[in-house]
């Protein structure tokens, strides 16, 4: 199972919209919309949890693409705790 990273997404967007777009590739077997942690807004990603090869077709197809009016930025999640970590001094 991988995790996609789905970026740019309208603050609109419900899950079942994203689930609705994924599984025409293959079957989608989560949908996580991020919100702020303090006002509980949409923070404009989510991740997609799908099969291995599923997941790679589906970000061929859909990286870019128009949805619900954006361009989506679709690409591999990198694992979890990666995005914090920075170079010592």
């Amino acid at each position: 199972m991988k995790s996609i990273y789905v970026g740019n997404i309208a603050f609109e967007t419900t899950p079942d919209q994203l689930r609705d777009l994924f599984s025409r590739h293959g079957d989608v077997f989560s949908v996580k919309l991020i919100n702020d942690r303090y006002t509980g807004k949409p923070r404009g990603f989510a991740f997609v949890e799908m099969d291995d090869d599923s997941a790679e077709y589906a970000i061929s197809v859909t990286d870019g693409i128009e949805f619900e009016g954006r361009n989506l930025k679709v690409n591999l999640a990198k694992p979890r705790g990666v995005w914090r970590m920075r170079r010592p001094r």
